[in-house]
């Protein structure tokens, strides 16, 4: 990495600290490279720091005794990840793994941890951190147990929407198959979820291309105000 002082400079949870105190985060941090499958950590394994997405992506998940794979979030540019027992010490709390070639950020957690006591605004930085993803699974938890299937897609079509700027017309950030592991489906159910909205016209599919034809209707299955039944 060319310029690490000017890349975490710009990661949301370091802005508006002083250039010296992002010298002293770049002198603490190392890289590294993973390949597609390879595995950032392990449910279990010992936390000795946390990372942040430089190139690339990974997801983190759970599994169920059964092996049933639950995903919980998807890490892109910039986004932190493990940094939740850089408070609270002990185990990583799920699985990380990239699902394309990634470039990491690593914060070893005890040198992390004196640079926080030597300036309080990166603990309320991350405190706000922490809010957020705690948002979040709330919200990901009530999806999972409340929305039936449809409801949940639609969500996810939305949201996707808000990132890209309110725009209709979107570019499906993964795969089907890893789309249906984030709703807790399989999946065949995403495929006849898209076929029937896109019957309905309130999508239109060209391979991961997805335009919002009726976001009105979508927001209605969304919030479940309307259904969608599969046939």
């Amino acid at each position: 990495m060319k310029n690490p002082v000017s890349f975490i400079g710009n990661i949301p949870l370091f802005k508006s600290l002083p250039n010296g105190q992002l010298e002293r985060l770049a002198n603490i941090a190392t890289t590294r490279t993973l390949k597609k499958g390879e595995a950032v950590f392990s449910e279990g394994e010992e936390a000795d720091g946390f990372y942040v997405m430089v190139r690339g992506r990974v997801k983190i998940y759970k599994l169920s005794p059964e092996g049933k794979e639950q995903v919980l979030h998807i890490i892109g540019f910039s986004e932190p990840f493990g940094e939740v027992p850089v408070f609270s010490g002990g185990r990583f709390p799920a699985n990380a793994q990239a699902i394309e070639e990634v470039l990491l950020m690593f914060f070893p957690r005890s040198a992390f941890v004196e640079l926080i006591r030597s300036d309080p605004s990166l603990a309320l930085n991350m405190l706000a951190l922490l809010s957020k993803r705690l948002m979040q699974f709330t919200g990901l938890i009530e999806g999972l147990s409340l929305k039936d299937v449809p409801s949940r897609l639609a969500s996810y079509l939305l949201d996707l929407s808000s990132r890209a700027g309110e725009s209709n017309a979107l570019e499906l950030d993964i795969s089907k198959s890893l789309l249906a592991d984030v709703l807790g489906t399989i999946p065949e159910t995403v495929s006849r979820v898209f076929a029937r909205m896109t019957g309905e016209g309130i999508v239109a599919v060209e391979g991961r291309r997805i335009v919002l034809v009726d976001q009105k209707r979508l927001r209605e299955i969304s919030s479940g105000v309307v259904s969608l039944q599969l046939k």
